[in-house]
């Protein structure tokens, strides 16, 4: 009986986007079990099955699967797939908290470096949180 395939939203994957073909994926994989679209025990389609979808490499894949897996977002078994975590979601959230962090600390180091007060930095944090 053939297994069901997982359908993946992960937005386009293309050179001219921002980021390597491989990290728009982890980002995407990411994004998708930390939002619940993909839930624990969920079995991911094959570097192979992925990479067509995609239109990359299946080394691309690889790696990509490779990085999520040393983070515990997923995980391999030999002849049955690629599963997402029971603690994915928990590990997704993790590391996309992580990149935030060091996002805010950029753009505060940024915007000091600019000669703005930390008030004025605050502001512009308020700002990006409205979406102004």
């Amino acid at each position: 009986m053939p297994r069901e395939r997982t359908s993946l939203l992960l937005g386009p994957i293309s050179p001219a986007a921002p980021g390597t073909l491989y990290q728009q994926i982890v980002d995407g994989l990411r994004r998708e079990v930390s939002e619940g679209r993909l839930k624990p025990g969920t079995t991911l389609p094959s570097f192979r099955t992925l990479a067509e979808d995609l239109l990359v490499s299946v080394i691309t894949v690889k790696r990509a699967y490779e990085e999520l897996e040393r983070e515990g977002i997923i995980y391999r078994r030999q002849g049955l797939g690629t599963f997402v975590a029971d603690h994915g979601h928990d590990r997704s959230r993790e590391a996309k908290l992580n990149t935030a962090q060091e996002l805010f600390h950029q753009a505060a180091r940024e915007a000091a470096e600019a000669g703005l007060k930390p008030v004025e930095i605050l502001e512009l944090a308020q700002k990006a949180i409205k979406g102004k």
